[in-house]
């Protein structure tokens, strides 16, 4: 589905910002229209997603005066974005996590060059994988970095039916 777009003069710049160093992600908040607001969140996020194409900024943090090349901001959208992509049971997961703070992450470094805080530094250098002991280790890490307040310790390691699968017995074949 490709869609033309209509916003804010600060939205397409934004957009412009992250073609530069993430073109799937720019497509793919163009082509699926996914609209870009601020709705007030706790100090310990950044930014949401929602069903039907939409992500939220914190407006603790952003604004329209928040320069559209920001790498945080940049970073954070490339997060989100995963998301969105991933669908609803995968981006709330700990594997779906994972795979949105790696790419996340690597983009803000990649950007700013501040190097890792210690937690990360081990989170960023695990495999992307369905393996349960390194899905733990990274919702460890998560929680390390983040505080207990980001609650990864309440998601699955697995998206909620590959999870089921897993306790209901059927083991390994949940790995697939």
């Amino acid at each position: 589905m490709t869609g033309t777009c209509t916003g804010t003069d600060w939205r397409q710049a934004v957009l412009v910002s992250l073609k530069k160093v993430d073109t799937q992600s720019a497509a793919y908040i163009n082509d699926r229209c996914v609209k870009i607001g601020f709705y007030k969140q706790g100090p310990h996020t950044s930014a949401i997603w929602f069903p039907g194409q939409r992500i939220f900024l914190n407006p603790r943090y952003y604004s329209l005066e928040t320069d559209p090349s920001d790498p945080l901001l940049l970073s954070i959208l490339i997060h989100e974005v995963c998301h969105l992509r991933q669908g609803f049971a995968l981006a709330l997961s700990v594997y779906g996590e994972m795979e949105a703070w790696q790419l996340g992450f690597s983009v803000h470094r990649q950007l700013s060059g501040i190097a890792y805080h210690p937690n990360l530094v081990e989170f960023m250098s695990l495999p992307l994988s369905w393996d349960r002991d390194v899905l733990r280790r990274a919702q460890q890490l998560m929680l390390g970095y983040a505080g207990k307040s980001y609650r990864a310790d309440l998601l699955p390691l697995y998206p909620i039916g590959k999870e089921l699968v897993f306790w209901l017995g059927l083991g390994r074949s949940a790995e697939k």
